[in-house]
């Protein structure tokens, strides 16, 4: 794992070493064991590369590396897991050994490049990767990103000069960076808590999309395009053009061993490796396919919050016993959260609103203690519906559908007239009498955003209208109301599907991944996700919808693997989400910073968002009239971001994006 960074230009700098240097230098929490730098002034490119050793750590892994040719050089981020496969297919196609200066992927890369080409050689890997190579050749430089978009890699250009890198910090480090902010993307921002791609809070910045190469001459300057070689959508649909035929015992086997086989392909490591536990069905069965696979016990790290509605503490100890992991525990604090806020711009750097940042950064600084990957089980709720939506949003459409909008406009008023925290004391009187299948944590907040969709017209607006922060109304001066397109496959039949495909594709790409790339990199450790096999996401959508949701619970099929390996009992509970009380917290030991951020007449001088809506939402949440907590996160977390974006390199006077 490693940060790479780089630059093509027509008028190269005469001190061209020195600034992609500082580029580089800008990633050293990336890869700090290494660093490297290969420039060729007459073509005008210059790359630049920090190590995080993983795999090799010696010498013979140092980039940016040169193929064996010499045509190409490559700085490279990520993991292909699958790197001896094709090896050995390269040594079938030459009929010989390859001729190899040690055993990094890297290498193995390269020598793919050569003998297939580039789109040919990213398709065929398993793995995590943002990479650029240079084609000496054809004085051509390539950008590729993974499959999910696990890796990061922004670029832009500005005039006759291209910049790339694994984060903004590494372009911001060039002279020739303009970083005029985009009112538009700001606006994206606070609808869905995060910028979506290949929008980047910078007007001239991109986000490489996942699953997508892009080739660079200066040519044709301005010009590039990025370019799929795989398609997540294209996955889904023919998953189910050709549905899995056997039976239900046949799947659950297949499923186990193909988990295993991607859980064993992520353990191949030169360095300590353990796993993130939280207790849940995910990262407990990634943590029992890990040790089920290993002599010795597993390293397993949770964090917790004090507030018992939200810990999953001790969920995870039980698990960890169980499994006879080796089992660490860390209990977030609110002076934890405070001790970090100012950190969260510069790690993140743009505005990032996912509250379940302070959790997933606190447990990456606890874990790196004591081993440089950990495995974690982000993507089991977008491939096998585990979010809470993927169960009730169709059979609320059902009971509720055909009632007359003017009925359920009433039941709406009717639900916000009592606060969230009034709906928990309901709910706590009646939760034990409930089926466990209608237990969750945050009940009023919960209730409140079940309101919000009663007035919606069909299933998937409603689905629309969740994933939203600030619907109805834009809180950013001079921004457009258009925003990327939410397409609904018209040949997915069931809304629950189309769920978890929009889902991989955005809020997993835009959120999840970004949250626990930049978490765990801030503190040099690197992630792996065995759920993100193309092989597993493959088959779960062959599967059909009643294997993965069924009778109001999700990841149905998933749950019988893990059975497997813990007692039902101990894992089967409702699903609390990764979160901190953010809501007690902003009304009381977060109180004075977030009063500072949120100031009317701050917010007027700055000139970016309209603070009417904001002060509102802040008095009614200070009264505790409302928890508009996930809501204010989005504003504090922008203007967190622009104090420290102004303090570092001041952002462009406000201007409206073309």
């Amino acid at each position: 794992m490693c940060g790479i960074t780089g630059f093509l230009t027509a008028s190269f700098p005469g001190h061209a070493e020195e600034v992609v240097g500082g580029m580089a230098d800008a990633l050293r929490h990336r890869g700090p064991d290494d660093h490297g730098t290969w420039v060729d002034a007459a073509a005008g490119i210059a790359l630049g590369h920090r190590r995080l050793s993983i795999i090799d750590t010696s010498a013979a892994g140092r980039q940016p590396m040169m193929s064996g040719s010499g045509r190409y050089v490559l700085s490279y981020n990520g993991e292909i897991y699958n790197y001896r496969e094709v090896q050995a297919e390269l040594e079938q196609s030459n009929g010989q050994p390859l001729r190899l200066r040690g055993h990094s992927d890297t290498e193995i890369i390269l020598a793919g490049f050569e003998q297939w080409g580039i789109p040919s050689t990213v398709e065929r890997f398993n793995g995590m990767f943002a990479l650029a190579v240079w084609d000496r050749l054809e004085r051509m430089l390539w950008l590729a990103r993974d499959p999910f978009g696990e890796k990061p890699l922004y670029y832009a250009w500005f005039g006759e000069t291209f910049l790339f890198g694994s984060e903004l910090k590494a372009l911001r480090a060039h002279p020739d960076f303009d970083g005029s902010l985009d009112r538009n993307a700001l606006a994206q921002y606070f609808k869905f808590n995060c910028v979506p791609a290949p929008h980047s809070i910078y007007r001239q910045v991109k986000k490489l999309p996942a699953a997508s190469v892009m080739k660079i001459s200066l040519l044709h300057a301005g010009e590039a395009s990025p370019v799929p070689y795989w398609s997540m959508e294209e996955t889904a649909l023919q998953g189910l053009r050709d549905p899995f035929r056997g039976p239900v015992e046949e799947a659950i086997e297949e499923l186990d061993q193909l988990l295993r086989s991607a859980v064993k392909l992520r353990t191949v490591s030169d360095v300590p490796l353990g796993t993130f536990l939280s207790g849940g069905f995910d990262s407990s069965l990634v943590t029992a396919l890990m040790q089920a696979q290993h002599n010795n016990a597993v390293q397993t790290f949770s964090v917790g919050v004090s507030d018992k509605d939200l810990d999953e503490g001790e969920y995870a100890r039980q698990v960890a016993g169980h499994l006879g992991t080796e089992h660490a525990a860390l209990t977030a604090a609110p002076e934890d959260a405070l001790a970090v806020l100012q950190e969260l711009p510069l790690i993140y750097d743009e505005p990032f609103s996912d509250s379940s940042q302070i959790p997933t950064l606190l447990l990456s600084r606890f874990a790196r203690r004591s081993v440089t990957v950990a495995l974690s089980g982000d993507g089991g709720d977008e491939i096998f519906g585990g979010y809470n939506r993927h169960t009730w949003l169709s059979r609320l459409w059902r009971n509720v559908g055909w009632l007359p909008g003017s009925m359920r406009k009433t039941m709406a008023a009717g639900i916000r007239s009592a606060s969230p925290a009034a709906w928990d004391r309901v709910y706590a009187g009646v939760s034990p009498l409930l089926p466990r299948r209608s237990q969750f944590a945050m009940a009023g907040y919960k209730l409140h955003k079940f309101a919000s969709v009663l007035e919606e017209s069909n299933p998937r607006t409603m689905y629309l209208r969740l994933l939203a922060h600030w619907p109805g109304e834009s809180i950013v001066i001079g921004a457009s109301a258009n925003g990327p397109d939410v397409v609904f496959r018209k040949e997915i039949a069931d809304i629950e599907h189309d769920m978890m495909l929009l889902d991989t594709q955005q809020y997993l790409h835009d959120d999840i991944l970004v949250k626990v790339d930049r978490a765990t990199m801030s503190t040099s450790l690197e992630a792996r996700a065995p759920y993100l096999d193309k092989r597993v996401v493959a088959f779960a959508w062959r599967l059909p919808l009643e294997w993965k949701v069924r009778q109001g619970v999700g990841k149905w099929i998933l749950r019988q693997v893990l059975y497997r390996y813990v007692p039902q009992a101990m894992v089967d509970r409702p699903k609390r989400g990764f979160s901190v009380p953010l809501d007690q917290w902003l009304r009381g030991e977060l109180r004075d910073w977030a009063e500072s951020l949120l100031d009317a007449s701050r917010l007027r001088q700055e000139g970016f968002l309209d603070p009417g809506p904001i002060h509102s939402r802040w008095e009614e949440h200070r009264s505790r009239k409302r928890n508009w907590a996930f809501e204010l996160w989005d504003v504090l977390m922008f203007q967190s971001w622009l104090e420290h974006s102004r303090r570092a390199a001041p952002v462009a006077a406000p201007q409206v994006a073309g």
